[in-house]
C-alpha cells in the first residue's frame, strides 16, 4: 500500500499544526516521522490511519496503484499508540481473541503463539486492568505488529518499556515487518533506528506563513 499526501494541512480553530505536506509513503519502506513533543506527529499519524480528516488537502491510499475507499482502509491498517486503549475488563486471552475477530494475524499466528511472543503465559487469564503499563504497551505492540496488514503505524512505540522491552520490540520489528509499509512517529532514536526515510514535521511548520 502507498500513501500519497497532497497539500495536507491540519489546524485547530485558527492555528495550523502543519501545512503544505506533499509526500509519498511507498509500500515496503520504513519511515520515521520526527519532531519534538507537541509538534503534531500524532495528529499526522491519525490522518495517515484514516481516523482524522485533514483541514486542507487529501490523503490517497493506493493498493496496486488503485485507490482504496476510506471506509475500507481499516482492513489494511494496524496502529499502536499510547492514546489507543485496550479493553481492560478482558483477560489477556480474551483481548487477543477479540482482536483476531477483526484482524487476522501474520504467518498463521494463533492466540497461544501471541501469548508466547509476549512471554505472558502465567497471565493468560489475568484481566488487562491488572497489567503494568509496560505489559499493556507490549500487548498493544504485539497486536499491531503481528496483524496481517500492509500498513503498520507505531506512535512512540517504546513508551513504558524497559531495556529488555526495547530489545523485544526490535526483535518483533526484525521478524514481522518485512515487505510492509511501516511508519514510526517518535523523537527517541531507538524507536526508529531501523527506518531508512525520515520526515521532520518541523519542516512543515516553517511553511505556515
Amino acid at each position: 500500500m502507498d500513501l500519497v499526501l497532497n497539500n495536507v494541512g491540519k489546524r485547530y480553530r485558527f492555528d495550523w499544526i502543519f501545512r503544505h505536506i506533499d509526500y509519498q509513503f511507498k509500500a515496503g519502506q520504513q519511515y520515521a516521522i520526527l519532531g519534538p513533543n507537541g509538534s503534531g506527529k500524532s495528529t499526522l499519524m491519525k490522518i495517515l490511519s484514516g481516523h482524522l480528516t485533514p483541514s486542507k488537502g487529501k490523503v490517497e491510499f493506493l493498493k496496486d496503484g488503485k485507490k482504496v475507499l476510506l471506509d475500507r482502509i481499516y482492513k489494511s491498517v494496524s496502529y499502536a499508540a499510547p492514546y489507543i486503549d485496550v479493553i481492560e475488563e478482558m483477560t489477556l486471552e480474551e483481548a487477543i481473541n477479540f482482536h483476531r475477530r477483526f484482524k487476522p494475524m501474520l504467518q498463521g499466528l494463533n492466540t497461544a503463539a501471541i501469548i508466547d511472543l509476549l512471554g505472558f503465559s502465567k497471565s493468560r487469564n489475568k484481566e488487562i486492568r491488572f497489567f503494568s503499563s509496560g505489559m499493556k504497551q507490549r500487548l498493544k505492540l504485539v497486536l499491531a505488529i503481528c496483524s496481517d496488514t500492509e500498513l503498520l503505524l507505531l506512535d512512540e512505540p517504546t513508551t513504558n518499556l524497559d531495556q529488555q522491552g526495547f530489545k523485544w520490540y526490535r526483535s518483533l520489528i526484525d521478524q514481522y515487518t518485512q515487505n510492509r509499509l511501516v511508519i514510526v512517529a517518535s523523537n527517541v532514536e531507538m524507536d526508529y533506528a531501523f527506518c531508512t526515510e525520515h520526515l521532520n514535521i518541523l519542516d512543515f511548520k516553517k511553511k505556515l506563513a
